[in-house]
């Protein structure tokens, strides 16, 4: 009989924490930059992220991480990414139709859109590396998306070693600042896909609307 992989389980509380922070960033974003009243989205994401964190534990199980848990965990950071981006639009729209709100206002809109970018693309990382959190939890061998130096690099960690949310989340920070990969480098097309479009997303934040901000300060 063929032995069952151990499974050494990953805490999930790291990302939902983060998922959190998102839904306050979301809420105190300006109303011209939401498709409808500025709470809308959050309680949309809520209602997807309650089920996803009560079930968790479950997800360990890689018949269930392939079924309805997962599918809803990646249809909650769609959700967040595509709302980030909606907003962003608006903000850019805003900006070239000539906004009356004061530079300050529009910088931190800008910020709060950034950090978003930063913790949802984490959230990807984390969610999609080496066929998913399940998959990792039982080390499955399936090949992986990110190279981490603690993986390629003897002697810089201890046996076992696996990245946590927070590596992701750190990749991802590197990557919205630096517009490339820095210590941790993308190996699937998922993943230099990904990190191409939160570069992206990132220098446009920054560049654009940033850099416009600053200009029609007082």
């Amino acid at each position: 009989m063929k032995a069952q992989p151990e499974v050494r389980p990953e805490p999930t509380w790291p990302a939902t924490l983060a998922i959190l922070v998102i839904l306050i960033l979301q809420l105190t974003l300006l109303h011209r930059l939401t498709v409808g009243p500025n709470w809308l989205e959050p309680v949309l994401e809520v209602l997807i992220l309650i089920p996803v964190t009560v079930r968790a534990p479950l997800r360990l199980r890689l018949r269930d991480e392939a079924g309805e848990r997962r599918g809803l965990a990646i249809a909650l950071l769609a959700l967040i990414n595509a709302a980030n981006l909606v907003s962003l639009a608006l903000l850019v729209r805003s900006l070239l139709a000539g906004s009356k709100a004061s530079g300050v206002a529009l910088i931190y809109d800008a910020l709060k859109l950034w950090l978003t970018n930063i913790i949802v693309f984490g959230l990807w990382f984390w969610e999609l590396d080496r066929g998913g959190l399940a998959a990792r939890s039982q080390d499955v061998d399936l090949p992986p998306d990110f190279a981490f130096p603690q993986t390629i690099t003897p002697g810089l960690a201890g046996p076992g070693w696996r990245p946590s949310f927070l590596d992701y989340l750190y990749v991802s920070f590197t990557n919205a600042t630096a517009f490339s990969p820095t210590d941790t480098m993308p190996l699937s097309p998922w993943a230099k896909t990904l990190m191409a479009v939160e570069a992206l997303i990132s220098l446009l934040t920054i560049a654009l609307v940033a850099a416009r901000a600053v200009n029609i300060l007082p």
